[in-house]
């Protein structure tokens, strides 16, 4: 079993004081219960009650204050608020910040800004061309500070810059939709980031935070790479939205910011979930702002889980 404690603590008898560094009686404080884990399930702690972790005084303490996470007999606790940390192949959303010779700077809500280089975007003519001077002249007619995007982390470059890449039209620049920013912690990794609800209504989980609700676009609609259309795909006018589709986006965007408040991570089938309970239970979406309509979506939806 382990035990945590918060500070400030009084030294206790140690239970392996006498031992080697690598002894048995400190290799029993790292352990822990399967079935008293997985019934505490996703458990909040504070600096000093859990392992993020370190040892002092012959007791475990958690560095920082998060949720509580387990890899075989390694216990480790991340940071409820933290900087986004990138992995090679994860789906960001991010806005341009800057724009400089054959590249962008984009926030990807992480340490330092990432780079989406000239020769890793779609430009006119075909994906698979040279990119000329003439691209990198008109690179504000591609995107321009403000924009936003969602991208691939491509690779890191040497200070630990991410390179990112739109080379696909899953990606590119976002339109006909909403921003809303969440804890990186509470996005899952899941199959696949791009979900779509019943109400029409698009979802972008980017794994950094950032979370696009836009209005739902048909596969149809989407060119393949032959016919790609660079006026259509880097245009800055939104469409015209209908009113239905307008109050569904605020209704999902809504749901979002109640259930990371309570602390919830995201998933697809959960965000439905609680979209179904809010459409059978609300007279207007504005209810989704009330403390006691929030307090009992949330109740449903991690009681249904």
């Amino acid at each position: 079993m382990i035990s945590f404690t918060s500070f400030p603590s009084k030294p206790q008898a140690t239970s392996y004081a006498s031992s080697s560094q690598y002894g048995e009686s400190k290799r029993d404080l790292m352990d822990i219960d399967d079935e008293d884990f997985e019934s505490q399930g996703s458990k909040l702690t504070c600096p000093g009650d859990g392992h993020g972790t370190y040892i002092d005084d012959d007791e475990v303490i958690a560095s920082v204050a998060g949720t509580i996470e387990r890899v075989n007999k390694l216990i480790t606790v991340r940071a409820i608020r933290s900087r986004y940390n990138p992995e090679v192949g994860d789906l960001v959303v991010g806005r341009i910040t800057e724009v400089q010779p054959r590249r962008w700077k984009v926030d990807a809500h992480s340490r330092q800004d990432a780079v989406l280089m000239l020769s890793s975007v779609n430009l006119p003519g075909g994906v698979q061309r040279r990119k000329l001077e003439s691209d990198e002249l008109q690179m504000r007619g591609f995107f321009e500070e403000g924009d936003l995007l969602v991208a691939e982390v491509q690779a890191f470059f040497s200070d630990g810059a991410m390179s990112l890449h739109t080379r696909s039209l899953k990606y590119g620049k976002l339109r006909n939709g909403q921003l809303v920013v969440v804890p990186p912690i509470l996005v899952r990794r899941l199959k696949s980031h791009f979900l779509t609800l019943p109400c029409g209504v698009d979802l972008i989980l980017g794994l950094n935070g950032y979370i696009w609700v836009s209005k739902h676009v048909k596969e149809s609609e989407q060119e393949g790479e032959e016919g790609f259309d660079a006026e259509a795909v880097y245009s800055n006018v939104n469409d015209d939205i209908d009113e239905p589709t307008r109050t569904a986006i605020s209704r999902v965007t809504h749901i979002i910011r109640v259930l990371t408040s309570h602390f919830i991570p995201l998933s697809d089938t959960l965000l439905l979930e609680a979209y179904e309970w809010a459409v059978e239970h609300e007279s207007d979406v504005r209810d989704l702002l009330q403390q006691d309509f929030g307090d009992a979506l949330v109740s449903s939806v991690v009681s249904g889980k």
